[in-house]
């Protein structure tokens, strides 16, 4: 059996989690709790699996590890050779993976910047350097990032064209935790929030 280890409720997790509701996987899998705020992902024995501490990390039943959640989400999309969060065909995939990047640079990783360095973030034992100015700057990409996105929207139903992709998990989960790290989106951005919903309305997302 698969195994995926993880920290229920952080944003990268909750992306390979999606990305198993999407493909009806979420049985076929074992979940491995990897408890990040009491620092068990810089441990010896967790970096022995992903040297870069972080966490989502699915096992493969032949002992193979595959971190970072784009890799992951390739490898279940195609597991029964009908991929439906990646693109099918070359223009859809080129489409989402450059829509997948931006997701993840200009929203999600800028918040992560921000709770990580203008925050307390995880604690001042996980938290060991902080550049609160970079933070800072990190919340003005973040916002950015969101009225990009939310003018793609303006045209299209997903990130990627007319279905929905890892892209539009990315975004979701960035804007879960720019809720959490309390940067709001601002009220004018419709299409954002109309999107929004309709994401969180998909059965997957009670999965994240």
């Amino acid at each position: 059996m698969l195994k995926v280890h993880d920290y229920k409720g952080f944003p990268n997790p909750a992306r390979v989690r999606i990305a198993l509701a999407e493909k009806g996987m979420t049985d076929a899998v074992e979940f491995v709790t990897v408890d990040v705020p009491a620092g068990e992902h810089k441990r010896s024995e967790f970096l022995a699996k992903n040297p870069a501490g972080t966490v989502p990390v699915l096992e493969l039943e032949d002992g193979t590890y595959l971190a970072e959640c784009t890799a992951i989400t390739e490898y279940l999309d195609h597991l029964d050779g009908e991929p439906v969060l990646t693109g099918r065909g070359a223009k859809e995939r080129a489409l989402v993976h450059m829509m997948q990047r931006r997701a993840e640079a200009d929203l999600l990783d800028a918040v992560a910047a921000y709770f990580h360095h203008a925050t307390p973030g995880l604690g001042p034992q996980i938290e060991t350097y902080q550049n609160r100015d970079w933070g800072e700057k990190s919340r003005e990409r973040a916002l950015a990032g969101m009225r990009y996105l939310d003018k793609v929207l303006s045209r299209q139903p997903f990130l990627a064209g007319e279905r929905f992709s890892m892209a539009d998990i990315t975004a979701f989960a960035g804007l879960g935790f720019a809720d959490f790290a309390g940067i709001e989106a601002p009220e004018h951005l419709s299409h954002l929030k109309t999107w929004r919903e309709r994401v969180a309305a998909r059965p997957s997302a009670a999965y994240a």
